[in-house]
Order: C-alpha cells, then sequence, then structure tokens
C-alpha cells in the first residue's frame, strides 16, 4: 500500500510541547506545506516572539530569529530591508501582537513593508497563564477576568485585521480559523495567497487565524471547538478583508 501521509520537508520531526487540542500545531502544518508547496523553504526566515509561540523555531527545518516581546514586526523590517530576496514571516499570538507589539505592526503595515505576519488569535494569554488579552471576548473569563471581560472597565476586544485593512497603504489583510477541518482548507490558501503577494514582492500580508487555547479556557478540545465556532466566528468574522487590488481601485477613484 502507498503512503498517504508524509511529514512535510520544512516540519522538523519532534514532538510537540503544546497543549492538547492547541491549533498552533495545525497552523506550523499549513504554514510547513506551504512553503513546500511554493518551494521557497532555502530561502525562507521565519520570526517569533514570546509567547507561546517562542518555540516555533523547534519545529521547522528553516532558519528562524527569536526577537523581544512584541517586537517580531520590527526585526521582521530589519532581515527583509536587508536581504529583500528572503522570505520573511512572523509568527505571533496576540497579547504579544495586539497588546505590546501593537506600535510595530500598525506601523509595519502602514509603511507596507514586504513581510508576511501570521497571527494566532486564541483570545487570551496562552503562556503566562490565561490572563485576560486586548482580544478577549465580552464576558470571557480568564485568570485575570474570573468574572467576565467588563466592556465598560476594558473596552471592548479589537480586531486587529480590520484595524489594519483601515489603513490607506495598500496591503493583504485576512481572517481565516483553525477549528475544523473545511476552515482548515480554506486558511491554508489563504496562507499560500499572503506568501505569494510577498513572493510577487507585491504588499504587506496579514493573516488572522482564529484558534483555540483549551487548558486556559478551561474546557475540554471538544467544549473549546464548538465554543470558538458559536463565540469567537460571530465576533472575528472569517474572510479576505483587503487585498492590494482593493487599495488600487480607491486610489483610482479618489485620482
Amino acid at each position: 500500500m502507498g503512503k498517504t501521509f508524509q511529514r512535510p520537508a520544512a516540519l522538523s520531526d519532534r514532538i510537540t510541547h503544546y497543549c492538547p487540542g492547541c491549533t498552533h500545531g495545525v497552523a506550523h502544518r499549513l504554514i510547513a506545506e506551504v512553503i513546500d508547496e511554493l518551494k521557497i523553504r532555502d530561502r525562507t526566515v521565519g520570526i517569533a516572539p514570546v509567547g507561546c509561540a517562542v518555540l516555533a523555531y523547534n519545529y521547522f527545518t528553516f532558519d528562524f530569529q527569536e526577537s523581544a516581546h512584541g517586537r517580531a514586526p520590527a526585526m521582521a523590517t530589519g532581515v527583509k530591508r536587508v536581504r529583500p530576496d528572503l522570505i520573511v514571516f512572523t509568527y505571533q499570538g496576540d497579547g504579544d501582537l495586539a497588546s505590546i507589539g501593537t506600535a510595530e505592526i500598525i506601523h509595519a503595515a502602514n509603511r507596507g513593508e514586504k513581510f508576511t505576519v501570521l497571527f494566532i488569535n486564541n483570545a487570551v494569554y496562552g503562556m503566562t497563564g490565561g490572563q485576560m488579552a486586548p482580544t478577549t471576548l465580552p464576558k470571557q473569563r480568564t485568570t485575570t477576568s474570573p468574572m467576565g471581560r467588563n466592556i465598560e472597565e476594558m473596552g471592548m476586544p479589537i480586531k486587529m485585521a480590520e484595524v489594519l485593512a483601515a489603513l490607506q497603504t495598500p496591503g493583504f489583510i485576512a481572517r481565516q480559523s483553525l477549528i475544523k477541518p473545511k476552515y482548515i482548507i480554506k486558511a491554508k490558501k489563504t496562507i499560500k495567497k499572503a506568501f505569494r503577494y510577498q513572493l510577487a514582492n507585491r504588499s504587506f500580508s496579514f493573516v488572522e487565524l482564529i484558534s483555540i487555547c483549551p487548558t486556559n479556557w478551561g474546557m475540554s478540545p471538544v467544549e473549546a471547538v464548538k465554543w470558538a465556532e458559536e463565540n469567537m466566528h460571530a465576533y472575528y468574522q472569517i474572510g479576505e478583508l483587503k487585498t492590494p487590488e482593493d487599495s488600487t481601485r480607491r486610489q483610482d477613484r479618489a485620482a
């Protein structure tokens, strides 16, 4: 019988440190498959900051660099400007990108830096104990909001994809989900599209990926998938929010 499954060459043969049900592993698999299919492994550089993503470099077979918390876009900017021939991407969580790294991601997108951002949104700080993040949903319980997120005190969750899509600078901005196969298939296509925009030197590209964190949510993986589909998908709507072509059309109309 022929082999029907094999590990992507871009993915290392290691046992994961992620918790049961965590969708970081799904994201890693999709990234590795896309890099293999685009045949760019020999010139790809990933950048991971602090958080659950901090050990991402253990799971890939291409070069990786580690940045300070929230500063991955700044490091990616430097790498891509010095070596524009490289394919550069950051791999960041919501506590990292949407909180301490807010300035870095917004200004990198606004400058139109030609790298790709893969943003894992599981609505909590995962590595440090499940504290409330900028993306935590209203009334969602965390270790620092045991009664649920109070929007009168903490405001509404930040929709990073929408924030970046509002910038005038051309870019590819999208949101997909990793919680079920039907969403994962679309997520892979979107990740590949983001890398293709970088390969063509077209624009900054950003893909938000709705994920689950059963451990810090206090749920089983099955319960977490159901909760994410019912709640996170309702607030963080899936789809493409902006393409470089959209920006070109707006500029043409303004002229």
